[in-house]
């Protein structure tokens, strides 16, 4: 690691030792960046305030005892007792210029960890249906997520939970035998399957009551049976609407740019074989038990209204199967078959509780080993009245319709920004805006918190926007292209405080991606690249480059600007966000 709270870390744990004791080796010694508001420093330890209690000795005099003993001659330019006990430390400027230049020259910027193999299930659409606002957030987090953990090293295994088993395709299967295998509306679910289904539906609910033996809802009913059963004609027909379905999820994850694939899918219909056994193990153990017809799980501590216990429905009274049953073999196969150490589930918050129940009664049947599921919980995406985004009609929006609006939206800026560009750079390099603007808004804010979809903020060229950063490194380009020569080895040499901040701040980098290979939280790589880029801003604005007054400093400066765009490259890479080569 070339970051500096984790290379001061055990410097100051060392100090600590000497000074009270071996036990304090490997104490957290609470170094977080100073606060520049009111010291020049560039480190505090906030070890002291921790430790004062159980040294016995005021935390100014622990203070003073862990300098004594602080001994990292290379690495520290000053310390600082400040306040009640903090230390202030400031770096020295000629290990953070070799550090830059060792990150710059290196064979990686991001630091080893060690390897687990993570289950990251996102997107999880429903087939025959569109994708909706509620899929965008699933969609882009886990992507940003899948992308971050392979990035720090991990084995990561992508699952598209795809909603395709259930009684209502029997419904969806009757209709597509009634409109004709090549019929225009059969079609609709390659492209508008939300049409296909409307029309499924409408005939349902239109004969929902009707018990005459040729009615679309009883022959819809009796081709559930048959879909359950295995029957191979209504199979086959099943597996073309699954077909039609994955033409219109890949259509919108490559306008996307999400890693999703065909051999990622994962969906309800691969467990259905095994629910039957589930259902006897679990009763067996004792776990399920029947009541009220249906098969329930009841676990201590998940209480409802009129303090009666929540139940967790395994199989229903009509002998159907509830998403419990799912969730558990699902889990059951992450960690039996696929042996994942982490199993990230990226869903909605609202999915908290049945998720917790779900895994819990996995884990009572002994389903479960070493593998820790996770729930990343998911907010909402809200309108400007503050509700879910909704058309005039009710109906949640359509993702597709946001991705529209985005790209129509960045052609827009695109165009009034650059009219000089030909029509298709410009198509280029708006999608790319476009589709950089959605994500980022997304990524920017804590993934379990509601945003407002704002399309004017989010495709904005100043403030905390994806097409801020993407300007970043189109500007850091257009200066490396005009420079003679770029020596990639460097030597970074800081002479001015914009140039040290700016390095400093690169040596962040690999830290900030492995707290958010920890913390799943993306958000915290976002507003660090943000950022980065406002202090590469304040560099630019301070430091000349291509004007620097000697050959010297001109090298430094360009070569600050490289590590400057690949750092800004790489983490909007892991975030799932292109960055042009000009805008």
């Amino acid at each position: 690691m070339t970051d500096p709270v984790s290379v001061l870390t055990p410097h100051v744990q060392a100090a600590m030792a000497a000074a009270f004791g071996p036990e304090w080796r490997e104490a957290d010694p609470v170094i977080r960046p100073a606060n520049k508001k009111q010291t020049s420093a560039d480190l505090q330890v906030n070890a002291a305030m921790a430790a004062a209690k159980k040294v016995g000795k005021p935390p100014r005099e622990v203070a003073a005892a862990i300098i004594e003993h602080l001994d990292a001659p290379d690495l520290v330019e000053s310390v600082e007792i400040a306040g009640p006990g903090f230390l202030n430390i400031t770096l020295k400027g000629e290990w953070i210029a070799s550090a830059a230049t060792d990150l710059l020259t290196g064979d990686g910027l991001l630091p080893p960890v060690t390897p687990e193999r993570v289950i990251v299930e996102y997107s999880s659409p429903n087939a025959a249906k569109e994708m909706h606002v509620g899929h965008l957030r699933t969609t882009v987090v886990g992507d940003a997520l899948a992308r971050t953990l392979e990035g720090l090293g991990h084995t990561v295994i992508r699952q598209n939970h795809l909603g395709d088993w259930g009684t209502g395709f029997g419904m969806l299967v009757e209709h597509l035998l009634e409109v004709g295998e090549d019929s225009d509306e059969a079609k609709l679910l390659g492209s508008d399957p939300n049409a296909f289904y409307r029309g499924a539906r409408a005939k349902f609910s239109a004969t929902e009551t009707s018990t005459d033996a040729d009615s679309f809802a009883v022959r819809a009913r009796k081709r559930v049976t048959l879909l359950q059963g295995g029957d191979a004609e209504t199979l086959r027909l099943w597996q073309e609407i699954i077909d039609l379905t994955k033409t219109y999820i890949n259509r919108v994850y490559a306008e996307l740019d999400i890693s999703l694939t065909n051999d990622d899918l994962a969906g309800e219909s691969i467990y259905n074989d095994e629910f039957p056994g589930i259902c006897d193990a679990l009763e067996d153990k004792g776990i399920a038990v029947i009541s009220e017809g249906a098969l329930c799980v009841f676990l201590d501590g998940y209480i409802g209204r009129e303090d009666k216990p929540v139940p967790l429905m395994i199989r229903k009274s009509d002998g159907g199967y509830g998403y419990a049953i799912s969730d558990i073999a699902t889990l059951r196969h992450y960690s039996l078959d696929l042996k994942a150490d982490r199993a990230l589930y990226v869903v909605g918050a609202p999915q908290n509780m049945h998720f917790r129940m779900a895994w819990e009664t996995t884990a009572k049947a002994g389903w479960v080993e070493g593998t820790e599921p996770i729930h990343v919980q998911i907010g909402n995406v809200l309108g400007s009245d503050g509700k879910i985004l909704r058309t005039r009609s009710g109906d949640l929006v359509t993702l597709q319709s946001l991705v529209d609006a985005a790209l129509a939206r960045a052609a827009e800026v695109i165009a009034e920004s650059r009219p000089d560009l030909d029509d298709v750079t410009r198509k280029e390099i708006s999608d790319k805006v476009g589709i950089g603007a959605i994500k980022y808004a997304d990524l920017s804010i804590s993934h379990d918190s509601e945003y407002t979809f704002d399309l004017d903020r989010m495709v904005a060229l100043q403030g905390n926007t994806g097409p801020y950063l993407q300007y970043a490194t189109a500007r850091i380009r257009s200066i490396l292209r005009r420079a003679d020569s770029v020596d990639p080895s460097g030597p970074i040499v800081l002479t001015e405080p914009a140039e040290r901040a700016l390095a400093l701040r690169l040596l962040d980098y690999g830290s900030v991606v492995a707290q958010v290979g920890e913390t799943l939280e993306p958000h915290r790589l976002a507003a660090y690249l943000f950022d980065l880029a406002q202090t590469f801003t304040t560099f630019y604005e301070q430091c000349p480059v291509l004007k620097a007054e000697d050959a010297a400093v001109k090298d430094s400066r360009l070569a600050l600007c490289a590590l400057t765009l690949r750092v800004l490259v790489e983490g909007l890479g892991l975030l799932g966000i292109e960055s042009p080569d000009q805008m």
